[in-house]
């Protein structure tokens, strides 16, 4: 082997070691890939697995349960314990909001922010993120991309007509909902529905809570359920309300009960969800 040669296999080796994460400033900067990660958001866990970084996680929060393979734990993503969290020696502590977000890096443990996606986009560019910060960049684009494929082969499925059937996507038995300024709206106008939440009044937040009136009245040709683990809810229930028997989508039989960690996170299962929706949209 001539020394040239030696010289860049040593390189390509010592750079695939290495990725971006971020500092307490907020900078970009070289380091060895994280070893120890603690993840407590159920959709960065699985990008982590998905972009090939699983056998760097160590413990995952109570919530998350894809793929099976996680290492779950008694963590909570809601309520961080920071001595909990420090107890598994993480480098790096994956979080959807910066509740914990200071605490952790006064011990010195990095920290990435990832945030709810509100666009296709930003779920792009946060597994675009975890793949740089994990050394795993390469496979994140490929990712990356086949997502966008995939997504764009459904849409093309998608009938054309000028008219949409309307559809009501329920988060919980409290009537809260998703319009289409969110993740989940996005998705629903992509499988050629109209929301009936885009005419409620909302906070800003883009969930608005609707009401029992508002949804018989608004008699959506479809309701999707994304709340049957957590509220026990099904096409018995929904049919079981008050003037909710009348309710188009009941009478026909399209009240569809969705997976429910599929239909709440924004990670590589979207494709899944996106299916999903677009099957029912053409049965219409």
């Amino acid at each position: 082997m001539s020394r040239r040669f030696a010289i860049l296999v040593l390189g390509a080796l010592t750079l695939s070691t290495v990725s971006t994460t971020i500092t307490s400033a907020g900078a970009s900067v070289r380091t060895q890939r994280p070893a120890r990660i603690v993840s407590l958001s159920p959709t960065a866990t699985e990008m982590l697995f998905a972009v090939g970084a699983g056998k760097q996680v160590v413990a995952v929060d109570d919530q998350s349960n894809y793929p099976s393979s996680v290492p779950k734990t008694d963590l909570s993503g809601f309520q961080p314990n920071v001595e909990a969290i420090a107890g598994y020696n993480p480098d790096l502590v994956v979080l959807s909001d910066s509740s914990a977000k200071s605490q952790l890096e006064t011990l010195g443990i990095d920290v990435l922010v990832l945030p709810a996606a509100k666009t296709l986009d930003d779920s792009y560019a946060q597994i675009r993120k975890l793949g740089k910060t994990t050394g795993r960049a390469a496979k994140a684009k490929h990712l990356v991309n086949e997502i966008r494929s995939e997504i764009a082969n459904i849409a093309r499925g998608v009938p054309k007509v000028k008219k949409q059937p309307t559809a009501y996507y329920e988060l919980d038995d409290t009537y809260f909902s998703a319009d289409s300024s969110t993740f989940v709206g996005r998705l629903l106008k992509l499988a050629g529905f109209a929301n009936i939440a885009d005419g409620a009044k909302s906070d800003g937040s883009g969930y608005p809570q609707l009401s029992a009136e508002a949804v018989v009245n608004a008699n959506p040709d479809v309701i999707f359920l994304a709340d049957s683990k957590c509220c026990g809810q099904d096409a018995k229930t929904i049919g079981g309300r008050p003037g909710f028997a009348d309710v188009k989508a009941v009478k026909e039989g399209n009240v569809v009960v969705l997976n429910e960690d599929i239909a709440q996170r924004w990670g590589p299962r979207v494709v899944n969800l996106l299916r999903t929706l677009v099957k029912e949209r053409k049965s219409q």
